[in-house]
């Protein structure tokens, strides 16, 4: 397997008589040998045109694309030694569902037996072994997504390019697929990238996850990373279900506290111990301040923050609280079953190393857990 090294890559769409759409903008990122890693993103944030300038189908404005040392961004696709799985399937309806997913082997070097083989188990595994020879048009789309990414995965590549791969298929077989998948692709050391814009997808298959929006690259980390030290306030609330709570805050540091008036009746405050300096400095220089709060760390109890019950909801493993505080709904989450009706008082509490500070005007963030960013 290669390593692939996105350089500073600009895709510009010039429409006939419209203007130019910038889809993707300075992208520079790289996966190393056998890394999974998915890019992830809300519709028209640039991950599929990024794949697909990888693929070769979709032209490089600016920039180069490498995998392995060697320059593939002006090659045509078939000399990339990169396999795809397309989100639309992209079957041919002449043949078998067999022969799509053997399609690719017929111009290697590979016996026939060994050829049938391969297929045999990329169909076991995908589950649709009893339907290879059955032909595309008589197949669910489901089943013709596994057939195209059984295709792909079959061959001998350097580099998979995996687009939305599982989007047509029910979340029990999806979550069956994604263990088989990732173990897959560990055993054969398959660099592979990932097109999605289901979070629980990305966190089960990547190694790191680069988040885009507007064509530009907001943050590239492991899942944790992500979710513990998000880079900015976009990473923040995009990634994380239920999204991260927000509240506008204005900040006052004196030698003993640090305290945060997040509307006109409440403030959290903590023990200046509770931040670095370094914190403490850069807060004094902010104009606006956000607070991001995980659901999960808004615990109900006896702590500063009071508001209204909208909803509350048990979901057989945890329990969903929205409440309405300083003109705003947020969302507590606990592992316990908490009955509380809607309009009933309830207080939230959160501790200073839950906190997730970001100056409000540029959205970068400024420290998570009392230590800088």
């Amino acid at each position: 397997m290669a390593e692939l090294v996105i350089s500073n890559v600009d895709k510009i769409y010039r429409p006939r008589r419209k203007k130019p759409v910038h889809a993707v903008k300075d992208l520079n990122l790289s996966v190393n040998s056998g890394e999974i890693v998915a890019l992830l993103g809300s519709s028209g944030c640039g991950k599929t045109s990024t794949l697909r300038m990888i693929a070769g189908f979709e032209d490089v404005s600016n920039g180069s694309i490498t995998l392995d040392g060697k320059a593939i961004h002006t090659l045509p696709p078939s000399k990339r030694g990169v396999a795809m799985a397309f989100e639309a399937y992209s079957l041919y309806p002449p043949l078998t569902i067999g022969d799509n997913i053997a399609f690719a082997l017929k111009s290697s070097s590979l016996p026939t037996v060994e050829q049938q083989t391969r297929v045999k188990a990329m169909a076991e595994m995908l589950d649709i072994g009893g339907i290879l020879n059955r032909y595309p048009s008589s197949v669910s789309g489901g089943q013709q997504q596994r057939a195209s990414l059984g295709r792909a995965l079959v061959r001998d590549a350097g580099l998979y390019l995996l687009d939305e791969p599982m989007g047509q298929l029910e979340p029990q077989l999806r979550a069956i697929l994604r263990g088989r998948i990732k173990a897959y692709l560990r055993q054969h050391n398959c660099t592979t990238i990932l097109v999605t814009h289901d979070q629980t997808e990305a966190n089960a298959l990547a190694d790191r996850i680069a988040v885009m929006e507007g064509g530009i690259l907001q943050q590239y980390a492991t899942p944790a990373d992500l979710k513990a030290r998000p880079a900015n306030l976009f990473t923040g609330t995009f990634v994380g279900e239920p999204p991260m709570n927000v509240f506008p805050a204005e900040v006052t540091a004196t030698t003993k506290s640090v305290a945060f008036r997040i509307g006109e009746r409440t403030s959290l405050t903590y023990p200046r111990s509770d931040f670095s300096s370094e914190v403490v400095q850069a807060l004094s220089s902010i104009k606006k301040l956000a607070i991001g709060i995980r659901p999960y760390a808004l615990h109900v109890g006896k702590g500063p923050i009071a508001g209204q019950v909208v909803a509350c909801q048990w979901l057989g493993d945890q329990t969903h609280v929205a409440i309405e505080v300083e003109g705003r709904t947020v969302v507590s989450v606990a592992h316990e079953r908490i009955k509380e009706k809607p309009g009933s008082s309830l207080a939230l509490e959160v501790s200073a190393s839950d906190l997730h500070l970001f100056d409000a005007e540029n959205g970068n963030a400024i420290a998570h857990g009392g230590q800088l960013a």
